[in-house]
């Protein structure tokens, strides 16, 4: 399911990296006596794709939860263009809310809604599109995701796995956002939907000139995506860097997630340029059974 925006886009550049959008301070989260974040820096610059990388219980989507504003921190400071998230009044916040788009884990789509008053959904609470334009904008955003306008009418239940998350993206374009921010894009997916999704974000990446932030732990989907990864381990933020520069970062995570067996095989599917600069470890022999996805 090769959306006409891949091939259309295949060789265009990447979004040229410019200034820093998201600007994470001295970030503390707390749950009663449980502290998930302590003095947590973070930052995101325009036109990156950053995937934020962790253990299991580690915050990874709890950071993302408040970089949106869905949740607020402890304490430190989270800026978004420029703007602190903590002094934002009701209409300003909407508007940021107007300039940043969600997948949310498993598509998160409104089950008692059709697909095209899904992907409406964002439009309508903004109260000023014409119906005729909103179905204008709808079908593009369809289009956009590489599925047929037909799809419009189902409901969510009649959807593969991979057709819920292209319609949770188009939701999540809906609003033409600058930031678009993934939880576990390509969990649940098979290699294949796996495979095409990916292609799809790297070509809305190049076509809208998106900033992504995502959570994921495939490292397939990371490899392939990333222009930095975020490692998250011992309630902070301990390196911030191209894949090729973390996996050669002395820690024990990092250590065990990408140079085992399974993180060697991702690793190994970087370009040869990419593959010269990971530590020796890194290019041990991994088995060639499992087909590994070339990043650009």
């Amino acid at each position: 399911m090769i959306a006409p925006l891949t091939t259309a886009v295949r060789d265009q550049p990447l979004p040229e990296i410019a200034e820093t959008v998201i600007e994470v301070r001295n970030l503390t989260k707390r749950y009663g006596r449980n502290i998930v974040h302590q003095h947590l820096d973070f930052d995101v610059r325009r036109g990156e794709i950053v995937s934020i990388v962790g253990g299991s219980g580690s915050g990874k989507t709890t950071l993302m939860r408040q970089i949106l504003g869905l949740e607020r921190p402890t304490s430190g400071s989270i800026k978004v263009f420029g703007e602190d998230m903590s002094e934002l009044d009701k209409d300003e916040a909407r508007l940021m809310r107007v300039r940043s788009g969600m997948l949310f884990q498993q598509g998160a789509l409104f089950s008692s809604l059709s697909v095209f008053d899904n992907i409406a959904q964002p439009l309508r609470e903004l109260g000023k599109v014409p119906e005729d334009l909103l179905r204008d904008i709808v079908m593009l955003k369809l289009e956009m995701v590489g599925l047929p306008c037909k799809h419009a009418s189902k409901m969510p239940a009649a959807l593969s796995g991979g057709m819920v998350k292209r319609v949770g993206i188009a939701r999540a374009i809906a609003l033409e956002p600058e930031l678009l921010f993934l939880d576990e894009p390509t969990a649940g997916l098979d290699p294949q939907a796996s495979d095409e999704f990916v292609e799809l974000i790297s070509a809305l990446h190049r076509a809208l000139g998106l900033t992504v932030v995502m959570v994921t732990h495939d490292l397939d989907t990371m490899v392939a995506l990333s222009t930095r990864v975020a490692v998250i381990a011992d309630r902070k933020v301990i390196v911030a860097a191209p894949v090729e520069q973390v996996a050669g970062f002395d820690h024990p995570f990092i250590r065990e997630y990408f140079l085992g067996l399974r993180g060697r095989l991702a690793l190994q599917g970087l370009s040869p340029e990419r593959r010269a600069k990971l530590p020796p470890e890194a290019l041990e022999p991994a088995s060639e059974a499992i087909p590994l996805r070339t990043a650009p």
